[in-house]
């Protein structure tokens, strides 16, 4: 193929090929040349197009396919466009001779269309250039139609239409010949000839005047014949040219000349045209007089669904301006349309058009119209209704019910469909009295027509599920009204099936409604049912509303019903008779009036049993379901013929409910017959689809869940029964759907429920008779449910048979449910012989079959066979479908064949998967070469193909990637095969392209060419078909994963080509003028997100944006953020800001912040609330993003310099954009988008609260905003706010309290109020229950602001304690320093003042929701000890639904209860009264609360710190995983408050059981949570309770000293662990818990403590061990602990314990002193060295029983440390400072004995040698510490040292110091010096002093030497002189007699001090000149 890609043809290499190669070659050379010849050089191009035309006229004449024709034609139009144009007319003439040509065969017909093909491209391209052979073109392709084929026809038509664009006006000679040939085409009996037809009149009336104006009629009239018979490719293209028509009739694009009889229609006129249409179809003589003859309308489906679409067309061409102003007439007129006799002559016209008209305004006021203009739209929609009731319609005749129910039903459906579109943002339409909208259709239910109550009732739940707060008000409101009008037969069915609805409506709130309102339904209920039989002029309309209710009370939940199910159990048996004798008599009496009351009884049973299984699954217990069995199966034939249609719903029923029941529950009871004549009515349309498989419903066409108009198309699906409609089935209104139910007539749902209850009993039945369709259906229906067996083999013949069968029937729709039969067959019976079996009868069929039914039917069967069976996994039953597929694909004679055949090769493919590699290739030619000469007319063919090459490119995978030659061969087929269906101009088959480029780009990105993918992308995203709009969304969806900056790069590359202007258009007109190039891709795709109302394309389109963002936000932030303000601010009400209440004085500066108003100049208008709401969760995103990049982000300095030397952008230089955009969605109309945006807030909150403002020193950047957060957070706290909003706000209140960005009581005091203002509101309690939402709401609401004030509380004590820490007092005096006079104090002590006067009703508030929580934490078999009233803040019934609220909340109040505890010691003080509407102090759990009163103080406190223990002990026994690590967190803080208090500590201390429990739950908390903080918390928690048990051993022995009066003895009694035989119990023992806890700490850590870990990889294994700072921190926590142990130990415990304290001990100073820990060693070597002094100075190292064993364990210790390996020790310090520990706190029998003191003498003498000036300077020191201590310890030392130690220091004088380091460690010498002096006897004194002076003495330096020498020497001078004269006076005797015996060091000294005199006086007197002054200008040499 690479020698296809060159200017000219290379007609060797194409000669060389076989045919079907080298149709390829030249196609690919095609598609090379047209991409080649716009950026050609035009002389290069000038030089070739001789040669060049002449090969593309061979390619002309040589019978070229398809595709390649059109490819030719456009490369032969560019090929004159950029080079010389003198040719064009001679190639003009070769095409219109060939056209003329006589020669009829089918070889040449490829060539004549090809020059027609030619023809139309060179037209458009070159244009007027062609002029001069304009007419003579036109004339002959005019002459050429009357006598073409189908195919000649449609090539025509593309040719004339393209002709016409490229000459425009300059073709108008020709108009009137080209409109009366293009009549005959639009009305052709061929599909796509027809929409070749309109796309050619289409073009026309652009320039063709006449069309819409004088010839506007007769244009409507044909359309109207075109829409007849027609397909949705026809009704599209018909829909769009009668749409743009009238759209120019109403409004012309062009000025024109007055004419005669011309004049400028009005829309009256227009609708009229379209009303005669609509009413009485297609013009004629003949039919005209039919229908008037007949007196009846004979208009089809299809018309009516072709001119609504049109009117669709027609509106949305006029735009959202047009309709906005013209709404109300074009809403009169379509009410008129709808009212009109004739569209509703039978019950299916009616419902068809309301269906059309219902269609026109959702795709008008839903699509077009922003939420502004849709309340507009809303309002006239309620005048309309509202001039339909100015009569009573109790006077209303037969005639007005007919004319105004239709009117209703349209206007109450779109109105509601509005208000459900706006949700929240319809707020004021309900307080609008001008037209008093809930009046206006409450006052409907009174209507006498059932449809028009149903629409009211349909109308009002929208208004309940927009706005959830009138859920209960309109509930109310029907139940006052029923229980007044209970006479009126209109209101009891009119205001119970309200009611039914708002019940039904309840499903998509979730705030509910009270409890208590399903009371007020039962009851309404069973009062109609029992008032039933009072009067027989109402009996139906009170037995239905009554049996209505209570089946829509079940969709409220297990919660409501299982109080009401007794109840119901009672009505449902006096609904049916009780016994065979009741029902016999029974059938004896009654007339018709009576039976039909009483079916519609037991029809109502039956429908509420139904419900009730499906919504309350949980409460039908074998015993509910024997209940409500009794007599159903033999009542079905009990009552003949008569009442066919009560007899048809109760059938119905009956069927419903046994489908949902085990059939065991009635197994042997008999069933009528279910294929009866009277069943056959269910249009197969409706029924065989659902059982067919996806993928062969392709074969159907499009779907109908592929369509955007399926609302109307599914009109044409439903046979003569039609759609839909309310009134077939009053009960499915409180269905869940949000879509209006569209129930069947019971007669098809009779034989639906029919089949579903089969497929359940047909295991336990025998098929007895067949019956086509219907019997197969029944079998499938069996195979489906997922048997294992079908039953006995009597039952499995028959169905084999049936299946058999429908393979040859001719409906295609039966073929696919039997080839999906055969698979689940296959899958069933899981026999390898019978699914061979099956296969071979299908190629034995296709071997003798030759008609197209048989061949397509066993073809799929080929294909679908393994479907189920895991695959194909024989290689010659594969070989042989192959086969047979390919030789049935190649049937030209037959387009039917070849798809079917086609697509069962695809699903072959599928299911062989690797096996298929062998056969790829060869499919892959037979694709392409089908792709190459299938006709655009056979476009299922195409799609088939498509199919086929989607799963050829997927059976080829990653393999796609390769360069072998094999490989690239097949990689181009594919490219190649792909461009082919691109071409093609159903949006089906470019739908399948797209879907192959997909599959292409996930296995070989590189190989697709972004730069022609994403174009043709952009292209298509505004298509009218949904399918290709899907695959283009799920297309950009996976490119934007990988390569999201190119996409974008193509995107707006795309708008700059001058040849792509008219996707500008496209994209102008379609998406509210947002264009690619000014918003770029992203900004078109929300366009697109706000118009779509698919779900799936929604989802896609989002994913593509988050895709996008998260590669591109960063690198393009300020472009995405201002995306995202753009969309945020499109909202049409630019007043909402406004809003804000201003009723308080404080609140104004908060809203003058914010009370500009929002400017709209950006790019989107009118976005609805949900686009807006995803642009919020997109910022969200944005900046969590940002958190995981660069840090700039959120450091204002940093970015401010980044940005200096770099082009880059951070999230902090956008914050007040960000805070500006959280406050609009948070003060916005809509309820979802106020969540959204204080959402945001939350998350900029928590981002940006600790970012510093760089100006301002000691503030932060959020400072700046704190009034802008004020006005976002009150309207979350008005009266009529929702509680989950307010629940949400006060979550943004506490997080901004507590960040800190506040530090002035006086701004926070106004957040304050609002927290407040809601505690209020919680003092309330229960006694004020919300009547408009559920109990839950007050629980979440309430549970809200306790959590919001914990956290605030939580931080103000943290912050109060830093504050009174020294370093917290030391930085607020710094800050103080800085601080203005002016400005407030701490923000910690003032965050405590706030909180201080709510906190005695906010405790008990905590505690009772602390006792809520832990009685519904209780397991499921502790349900019973739940209080029956309910709790605190949650009722009885709501449990369920509190309990979550709880789980999210309790950790936070109980860390805030805990720290309350702790402020308060347990001290009970008198809190005053809370103002509670209940007691809610936390009782003993079931006792009441009049015992509580008279508990001491003691058993309270004991309750509530059994509380906390309890539910945190319970968490951290089996945490949750929602916030699992904050609540774990929560829990230890708050056990570490209650543990700094004494009194929690000595009932921990006390009850050793508990400390065991709980230590065992802290050690496996801390072996499986890694968190360091966790771990510390966990550590500080052990160590509060070591210290709790030793508090508690100290209190016994100090109470069992002074009992004993043993005071001053020297026993300690013996109290701990251990007692008298020392043993530690594991599991009983505390201290041995605490030593596993330590050692689990410490080995994780330090793994080589462990002598199994030493060896292994974790352990040493040569590498060092590094620790942390966090790892530091633990070990020294773990350290303390155990230094701790020995002390709760009895003396015998302590000996037990010792061992293992001082062995870990030792071995963390090991690796210190290897230096294993780089970081935090100082805290790591101080705790270590800390926790070894105490350990060595415990008191029971001093007991008398356990002193012997203690010496002996500590020298074994001290030895250890002695016996480290010198050249192993890297910290000398350390060791000896662990040396002197000992020697200085150990008793002296442990280091006096030897050789244990040789050993420590020597160590200390080794390291006076080292060199290190750091480790001499620490020798001294610790050897002044050992000098100073015991004197036996003291004295060896000495001796042993004090003769080195006066040598060291007399070589100083040899070798002065040159550094500070040296100088330091000579001065610590000379004390070490001076300790060893105060440390001998006083006679030893002064022998020791006299050589002490002398070393001082040689310290000194001389004048000479003193002014040269070095800084340390001179210092070295002046401190040993200070320390003469200080020790000289001191010991002057020695002193004399030194001075006298020494002249030399006496006149040394002298000269030193009178030097040092000198000094000082100079000092003292500065120098003064006399006879100079100071100059006039100092130079200032000291800068700092």
């Amino acid at each position: 193929m690479e020698q296809a890609h060159s200017l000219l043809l290379n007609e060797d290499a194409c000669g060389r090929l076989g045919e079907h190669q080298r149709a390829e070659f030249i196609f690919e050379w095609l598609r090379f040349l047209k991409k080649l010849l716009p950026a050609a050089d035009r002389a290069d191009v000038r030089k070739n197009q001789k040669q060049l035309a002449e090969q593309l006229t061979a390619i002309l004449t040589g019978s070229p396919g398809p595709s390649t024709r059109w490819l030719l034609a456009q490369c032969l139009a560019l090929l004159y466009r950029v080079g010389d144009t003198f040719t064009s007319s001679l190639t003009v003439d070769r095409c219109n001779d060939i056209i003329r040509s006589k020669d009829d065969s089918p070889s040449f017909l490829p060539t004549r269309l090809a020059a027609v093909a030619c023809l139309g491209a060179m037209y458009e391209q070159l244009g007027r250039l062609l002029i001069s052979s304009f007419k003579e073109t036109v004339a002959n392709l005019l002459k050429a139609l009357k006598n073409a084929e189908s195919q000649g026809r449609h090539e025509i038509m593309l040719c004339i239409e393209k002709i016409l664009k490229g000459l425009g006006v300059s073709a108008v000679p020709c108009h009137r010949d080209i409109y009366k040939a293009t009549r005959a085409c639009l009305t052709d009996r061929s599909m796509a000839v027809r929409c070749a037809a309109a796309k050619c009149l289409l073009e026309l009336q652009r320039e063709a005047v006449f069309m819409w104006s004088t010839e506007l009629e007769n244009v409507a009239a044909l359309c109207f014949r075109a829409f007849e018979g027609s397909n949705y490719d026809v009704r599209v293209c018909v829909s769009k040219l009668l749409g743009a028509l009238l759209a120019s009739a109403l409004e012309p694009k062009q000025a024109i000349a007055p004419r005669p009889g011309s004049k400028r229609s009005c829309l009256e006129e227009v609708m009229e045209l379209v009303s005669g249409g609509f009413l009485r179809g297609c013009p004629g003589f003949l039919r005209a007089s039919g229908d008037i003859l007949k007196g009846t309308s004979s208009v089809s489906r299809d018309v009516r669904v072709g001119i609504t679409q049109a009117c669709v067309v027609f509106i949305s061409t006029l735009g959202r301006a047009w309709l906005e102003a013209n709404f109300s007439p074009l809403l009169s007129l379509l009410m008129e349309l709808v009212s009109h006799t004739r569209a509703t002559q039978s019950p299916a016209d009616a419902i068809c058009c309301r269906r059309c008209v219902s269609f026109i305004l959702r795709a008008s006021v839903g699509s077009l119209l922003g939420e502004k203009a849709q309340i507009a739209a809303a309002k006239e929609i309620c005048l309309a209704i509202s001039k339909q009731k100015k009569a009573p319609f109790v006077n209303m005749s037969s005639t007005d019910v007919g004319t105004s129910q239709h009117v209703l039903v349209c206007a109450l459906l779109e109105l509601g469909s509005v208000l459900q579109d706006l949700r929240s943002s319809a707020a004021p339409l309900l307080h609008d009295s001008s037209i008093g909208m809930l009046d206006t259709v409450l006052s409907v239910l009174l209507h006498p027509s059932v449809s028009a109550r149903l629409a009211a009732a349909w109308c009002l739940r929208c208004v309940a599920v927009a706005i959830p707060a009138q859920v209960a008000v309109l509930l109310d409101r029907c139940s006052e009204r029923l229980n007044a009008l209970k006479s009126c037969p209109e209101a009891v069915a009119g205001y119970s099936a309200a009611i039914a609805a708002l019940l039904g409506a309840v499903q998509h709130c979730p705030l509910g409604i009270p409890h208590a309102k399903g009371k007020v339904v039962m009851g309404l209920a069973e009062d109609l049912l029992r008032s039933a039989a009072q009067n027989s002029r109402i009996s139906v309309q009170r037995t239905q509303g009554g049996w209505l209710l209570l089946s829509a009370l079940t969709t409220l939940g297990p919660t409501v019903m299982e109080h009401h199910l007794p109840r119901m159990l009672l009505l449902w048996k006096c609904a049916f008779p009780q016994s065979v004798k009741e029902l016999d008599s029974e059938l004896r009496r009654g007339d018709s009036f009576t039976w039909q009351v009483t079916l519609e009884g037991r029809s109502g049973a039956l429908c509420a049993m139904k419900n009730l299984a499906v919504h309350c699954r949980d409460l039908l217990s074998d015993d509910v379901i024997s209940r409500m069995l009794p007599l159903l199966p033999s009542l079905i034939k009990s009552y003949g013929n008569q009442l066919k249609n009560a007899v048809t719903v109760f059938q119905l029923r009956v069927y419903e409910i046994l489908a949902l029941l085990p059939p065991k529950s009635y197994e042997g009871e008999s069933c009528n017959d279910l294929t009866g004549p009277e069943n056959m009515a269910c249009a197969e349309l409706s029924l065989l689809p659902p059982l067919c498989h996806n993928q062969d419903l392709a074969l159907m066409g499009p779907a109908l869940q592929d369509m955007d108009q399926h609302y109307i198309e599914e009109q044409l699906h439903g046979g003569t029964i039609g759609g839909g409609s309310l009134e077939y089935d009053p009960y499915a209104i409180f269905e869940k759907d949000l879509q209006v139910p569209a129930p069947l007539p019971p007669v098809a749902a009779l034989t639906a429920a029919a089949i579903q209850l089969f497929g359940v009993i047909f295991p336990h039945l025998a098929i007895q008779q067949s019956a086509a369709s219907q019997a197969l259906t029944l079998i499938f229906q069996c195979v489906t449910s997922g048997r294992e067996t079908l039953g006995p083999e009597e039952v499995q013949k028959p169905g084999l048979s049936l299946l058999m069968g429908a393979l040859e029937s001719s409906n295609p729709l039966l073929r696919c449910v039997a080839a999906e039969g055969l698979a689940r067959l296959a899958q069933v019976l899981n026999e390898p012989n019978f699914t061979v079996s099956l296969a071979m009868m299908s190629f034995d069929r296709l071997k003798t079959a030759r008609d197209a039914i048989t061949r397509t039917g066993h073809s799929l069967v080929l294909g679908a066979l393994y479907r189920y069976l895991g695959g194909i996994s024989s290689p010659q039953h594969l070989s042989a479908c192959v086969g047979v597929l390919f030789t049935l694909s190649q049937d030209n004679t037959s387009p039917e064949v070849q798809m079917w055949s086609l697509h069962s090769l695809s699903l072959v493919v599928d299911l062989a998967g690797p096996l298929y590699r062998s056969h790829v290739e060869a499919s892959l030619t037979l694709v392409l070469r089908l792709l190459l000469v299938t006709p655009h007319t056979h476009v299922e063919v195409q799609q088939s193909l498509g199919r086929c090459l989607n799963a050829l490119i997927t059976s080829l995978g990653p393999d796609l990637q390769g360069e072998g030659p094999g490989v690239c061969v097949l990689r181009n087929s594919c490219l190649v095969g792909c461009a082919v269906m691109q071409d093609s101009p159903d949006c089906l088959v470019q739908a399948q392209a797209i879907t192959c480029l997909q599959q292409l780009h996930m296995f070989s990105p590189r190989h697709v060419n972004l730069a022609t993918l994403v174009p043709s992308l952009c292209v298509n995203l505004c298509s009218l078909y949904l399918s290709l709009r899907r695959a283009v969304v799920a297309c950009l969806r996976q490119l934007a994963q990988r390569e999201t900056v190119e996409v974008s790069e193509h995107a707006v590359a795309l708008v700059k080509e001058n040849d792509l202007l008219f996707f500008v258009v496209i994209i102008c007109l379609v998406l509210a003028d947002v264009t690619i190039k000014e918003v770029g891709l992203e900004g078109a795709l929300f366009s697109l997100l706000d118009r779509e109302s698919d779900p799936r394309l929604r989802r896609d389109i989002k994913d593509t944006l988050i895709h996008m963002m998260s590669s591109a936000a960063e690198s393009e932030l300020a472009h995405w953020l201002k995306l995202c303000k753009d969309v945020l601010s499109a909202s049409s009400d630019s007043a909402a800001v406004s809003l804000i209440e201003t009723n308080q004085e404080e609140d104004t500066d908060d809203c003058a912040a914010f009370q500009a108003k929002r400017e709209h100049s950006g790019p989107f208008n009118n976005l609805r609330w949900s686009t807006r709401v995803f642009a919020v969760e997109c910022v969200c995103r944005i900046i969590v993003q940002c958190e995981n990049g660069d840090p700039a982000h959120f450091d204002m300095v940093l970015a401010q310099e980044q940005r200096l030397h770099e082009s880059t952008d951070f999230l902090v230089l956008h914050l007040a954009n960000l805070v500006r955009m959280a406050f609009m969605a948070a003060t916005d109309h809509s309820e979802q988008l106020r969540l959204a945006g204080l959402q945001m807030l939350l998350v900029i909150i928590r981002k940006f609260a600790s970012v510093p403002e760089p100006e301002f020193p000691g503030h932060v950047i959020l400072e700046q905003y704190q009034a802008n957060v004020g006005a976002a957070l009150r309207p979350a706290f008005s009266a009529d706010a929702p509680p989950d909003v307010t629940a949400k706000a006060c979550q943004v209140c506490s997080a901004w309290i507590a960040s800190g960005v506040v530090s002035d009581l006086r701004d926070l005091r106004r957040v304050h109020q609002l927290l407040a203002s809601s505690l209020v509101k919680v003092q309330a309690g229960r006694d004020v229950p919300s009547s408009l939402y559920n109990e839950s709401t007050f629980t979440m609401e309430t549970l809200a602001v306790l959590k919001a004030w914990a956290e605030v509380y939580i931080v103000a004590v943290e912050s109060t304690k830093q504050k009174e820490s020294p370093a917290g007092q030391h930085l607020e005096q710094q800050l103080e320093q800085c601080e203005e006079p002016e400005t407030a104090g701490p923000a910690g002590a003032g965050l405590l003042k706030l909180v201080q006067g709510d906190l005695a009703t906010l405790s008990r508030l905590w505690l009772a929701a602390l006792q809520d929580y832990a009685l519904l934490t209780l397991p499921p078999a502790y349900a019973n000890q739940l209080p029956t009233s309910g709790g605190s803040f949650y009722t009885a019934e709501t449990v369920k639904e509190a309990r979550q609220h709880y789980f999210v909340a309790w950790a936070s109040v109980l860390h805030a209860t805990a720290l309350w505890l702790n402020s308060t010691e347990f001290i009970m003080v008198d809190e005053g009264p809370a103002n509670l509407s209940r007691p809610v102090t936390p009782t003993s759990m079931g006792q009441s609360t009049t015992l509580s009163s008279i508990k001491s103080p003691e058993d309270i406190s004991t309750e509530r710190l059994n509380l906390i223990l309890g539910i945190s002990v319970e968490f951290l026994c089996s945490p949750h995983s929602q916030n699992q690590m904050e609540n774990i967190a929560s829990c230890l803080h708050a056990l570490q408050a209650l543990f700094d208090v004494p009194w929690p500590r000595s009932k921990v201390g006390n009850d050793q059981a508990l400390s065991v429990e709980l230590l065992s739950v802290l050690h496996r908390l801390i072996v499986t949570r890694e968190s360091p903080e966790i771990q510390l918390a966990v550590l500080e928690l052990v160590r509060q309770v070591v210290c709790a048990a030793q508090e508690h051993v100290k209190e016994k022995r100090h109470s069992a000293e002074v009992d004993d009066g043993a005071a001053e003895k020297e026993t300690v009694p013996e109290f701990g662990e251990g007692r008298d035989t020392g043993g530690l119990v594991p599991g009983k023992s505390l201290v041995f818990g605490a030593l596993e806890l330590c050692l689990c700490v410490l080995v994780r850590k330090l793994p080589q403590l462990s002598p199994r870990l030493a060896g292994s990889p974790t352990g040493q294994a040569g590498m060092p061990w590094s620790l942390n700072d966090s790892d530091c921190r633990l070990v020294t926590s773990a350290l303390g602990i155990l230094s701790e142990l020995p002390s709760i130990c009895s003396p015998e415990g302590s000996v037990s314990v010792l061992p293992t304290v001082l062995y870990l001990l030792l071995g963390v100073l090991k690796e210190v002193v290897k230096g294993s820990c780089a970081a935090s060693k100082e805290v790591l070597l101080s705790g270590a060295l800390q926790a070894l002094r105490y350990v060595l100075s415990s008191p029971m190292s001093r007991a008398e029983k356990c002193r012997a064993a203690w010496v002996e364990l500590l020298r074994s210790a001290l030895s250890t440390l002695l016996e480290y390996k010198t050249e192993l020790v890297v910290d000398e310090v350390t060791l000896l400072t662990a040396l002197t520990i000992f020697l200085l706190f150990a008793s002296a029998e442990v280091t006096t004995v030897e050789p244990l003191q040789s050993l420590c003498i020597s160590k200390f003498q080794a390291s006076l040698e080292s060199k290190d000036p750091v480790v001499s300077r620490a020798y001294f020191q610790l050897l002044a510490s050992v000098f100073q201590g015991q004197t036996a310890v003291a004295g060896p030392f000495i001796q042993g040292l004090g003769t080195q130690l006066v040598a060291h220091l007399q070589q100083v004088e040899k070798s002065r110091p040159q550094s500070s380091a040296e100088l330091q460690a000579v001065q610590d010498g000379v004390r070490t010096m001076e300790a060893l002096v105060l440390a001998a006897e006083e006679t030893n004194r002064p022998q020791l002093v006299a050589v002490l002076l002398p070393l001082l003495v040689s310290y000194l330096l001389d004048e000479n030497t003193l002014g040269s020498a070095s800084v340390a020497s001179r210092s070295l001078h002046e401190s040993a002189l200070r320390d003469l004269m200080r020790l000289g006076p001191q010991h002057s005797s020695v002193f004399k007699s030194l001075m006298a015996s020494a002249p030399h060091m006496k006149a040394r000294l002298e000269a030193a001090i009178k030097g040092n005199q000198e000094s000082v006086r100079a000092k003292a007197t500065p120098p003064h000149v006399p006879g100079k002054t100071a100059p006039s200008i100092q130079l200032k040499t000291n800068f700092l």
